[in-house]
């Protein structure tokens, strides 16, 4: 064992600095600073490198985390970032942007023994940030150029993970996304205070010049049906992430000024990446001296409240249905929004919505938590004569998403979705009830983490190569 490991009994967890709390809730720059090289030599130094390692467990990734930190540690840091790499197409994001505290740090054995979790997340964003800085990330070199070409419906994370895996290996990808930008979730979801988009542009942009082809403002039923697609390629993969945001069905729920979260955020993003945003600029979407009320408690609503802050809302409440215990979003962003000065509403829900033509404040009911339903958590239920008013002249629903009709929207009726409306896969292969096509992301498992997607993209490029390949062989065969 490295002497330079082992030191948590010594030195304490230490995350990056934040920025002050006022100076950030002015701008939307990223939170946290960058660790130093010897900060992050040091943090890593910290982890005790289990025999069995919890945190690589717990990442859905199962990245290699106790040898990149002794890397990271011994100052091999090359070393550290092609080992990350290895088995994450997006380290510096997932360093920002995962919710380490339910994941890898959650579950590291230190923080169980009280000595404060190992800072994985802020390790792999510095590594990562340090590989970009010393020109050690370059565009793939393909050695043995494949004459297969596949196409890959969705640039968000799983579909960009995907093209860069069959990439490697030589494969013509062609990427067809709706936006014009690449990224998804990632660009338009995701505030710039948690994931800045030059992160995002950067890696889109060393897959275009490694070979990937991408095609923006390309909707699959209108510019060419599913059917179409599937003749000009060997192999598809479907990757549109969820974007229908969830309903609440209320009395009220058709006034003006009560929007769902994608259309808040999405506002916001583009604005921040110099877009022309009519309904930013006239003030519909734009939080600005207005009482902001979101509904949910998921890691969603909390980009809306911290994205409202910034806005300069006159006020920012958070209205949830249980309490802060049982949010399932992460605790560090909870922490973060409270910082800030979001107010949180916690054992409260949404009766009906208030106003003539606009919304102008909410009836809203006291919730205890009672028995544990089928999930294990305990069911929200509404207190008898309990209901109160919150004021509000603009409420963001926050309240997850659900897939689209994607048999509809796609033109091919015979492709089999669950009763949830994701589309239904083989349970290995990922594959469809359409022959060389395939599904991974949100779209197959409902809305979940960027990790999640990511992983489900490298396991896709693995099942279409091999889909590929018996094709290959079929094809010569019959030649013979």
């Amino acid at each position: 064992m490295s002497d330079k490991m082992l030191k948590f009994t010594k030195i304490g967890q230490q995350n990056p600095p934040k920025r002050d709390v006022v100076k950030r809730k002015s701008d939307f720059n990223e939170i946290y600073k960058e660790f130093i090289n010897e900060k992050a030599k040091e943090q890593s130094s910290r982890c005790s490198q289990c025999g069995v390692p919890f945190c690589q467990i717990h990442c859905p990734l199962s990245n290699n985390i106790p040898d990149w930190l002794k890397l990271t540690a011994e100052g091999r840091l090359k070393e550290a970032y092609e080992l990350s790499q290895s088995t994450n197409n997006m380290p510096e994001v997932c360093g920002r942007i995962c919710p380490q505290d339910r994941l890898c740090e959650g579950n590291c054995v230190i923080e169980q023994s009280g000595h404060g979790t190992v800072t994985i997340g802020s390790v792999e964003k510095f590594i990562t940030e340090n590989a970009w800085e010393n020109g050690w990330i370059k565009p793939l070199k393909i050695n043995k150029e494949i004459n297969l070409s596949v196409g890959i419906i969705g640039a968000g994370p799983a579909g960009l993970a995907c093209a860069e895996q069959l990439r490697k290996s030589g494969y013509q990808v062609t990427i067809y996304d709706r936006y014009d930008r690449p990224g998804g979730l990632l660009i338009y979801g995701i505030p710039n205070f948690k994931l800045e988009k030059f992160v995002v542009e950067r890696r889109t942009k060393l897959l275009k010049d490694s070979g990937v082809n991408f095609v923006q403002k390309f909707e699959v039923g209108k510019n060419a049906t599913l059917h179409e697609l599937r003749k000009k390629h060997d192999a598809i993969l479907i990757a549109t992430g969820v974007y229908k945001a969830r309903e609440i069905e209320l009395s009220g729920n058709k006034l003006n000024n009560i929007f769902p979260a994608m259309e808040f955020l999405t506002a916001s993003n583009r604005k921040g990446l110099g877009d022309q945003v009519d309904l930013f600029d006239n003030g519909t979407l734009n939080a600005e001296g207005k009482d902001v009320v979101v509904i949910g408690g998921g890691d969603t609503a909390m980009d809306c409240v911290r994205t409202a802050i910034r806005q300069n809302a006159k006020s920012v409440k958070c209205l949830y249905r249980r309490d802060k215990e049982n949010m399932p979003g992460s605790a560090r962003e909870v922490s973060n929004a409270e910082e800030e000065g979001i107010e949180f509403v916690w054992l409260s829900s949404p009766k009906e919505f208030l106003g003539k033509e606009n919304i102008e404040s909410i009836k809203v009911n006291k919730i205890k938590l009672g028995e544990p339903d089928e999930s294990g958590r305990r069911k929200p239920e509404i207190q008898n004569n309990s209901e109160f008013i919150l004021k509000s002249d603009m409420v963001i629903k926050a309240l997850g998403f659900d897939p689209e009709n994607l048999p509809k929207l796609f033109g091919c009726n015979e492709l089999k979705v669950s009763k949830w409306g994701t589309i239904k896969t083989d349970f290995y292969t990922m594959e469809t009830n359409l022959p060389g096509v395939f599904a991974a992301g949100d779209i197959i498992r409902g809305a979940s983490l960027v990790v999640w997607a990511i992983k489900d993209g490298r396991d896709a490029a693995d099942s279409i190569e091999k889909y590929l390949k018996t094709k290959s062989i079929k094809n010569n065969a019959k030649v013979a």
